[in-house]
């Protein structure tokens, strides 16, 4: 499993096409949050080896915006961490690419709920460092590889 985050509009998307020659390809399936993509059952695709996840923040807003526990939460996304493992494992061609936006840094938010998803992704973004082989951050189009 891949992680890349670095700010909005930086070039992780595009960074990401590039890095995975995805131009030569038509194995893989790309899920955006900013294209109202849902994350049902991914896991369960047998067509594509090659999963890209874009937009996890967005994807975690949506629950904090259902009103649903922050722990709840965390807790569905290291569920979900497991299953993209599991779903790895099950194929060594399988691959898993999540791209999410940096929204920890400046000022904190004072509205709570926007501190709760900054909150929360923080740890959702911990989670899926722990579980990834390889993490990248990208700002202006720029890669630098942090594990």
């Amino acid at each position: 499993m891949h992680f890349i985050t670095g700010g909005y509009f930086n070039g992780k998307a595009k960074w990401v096409r590039d890095q995975f020659g995805l131009k030569e390809r038509s194995d893989y399936l790309w899920l955006s949050a900013y294209q109202s993509n849902k994350l049902e059952l991914p896991f369960q695709n047998k067509e594509k080896q090659l999963l890209i996840i874009e937009g996890v923040e967005q994807y975690i807003k949506k629950w904090i915006d259902l009103d649903i526990d922050i722990q709840i939460i965390r807790a569905q996304a290291k569920d979900l961490v497991e299953k993209a493992v599991n779903w790895e494992q099950a194929d060594e061609n399988n691959e898993l690419i999540l791209i999410g936006t940096d929204i920890s840094k400046g000022i904190v938010p004072i509205e709570k709920k926007d501190r709760q998803w900054r909150d929360i992704t923080g740890w959702v973004y911990q989670d899926i460092v722990a579980t990834s082989d390889s993490v990248y951050m990208v700002w202006y189009g720029i890669s630098k590889r942090i594990k």
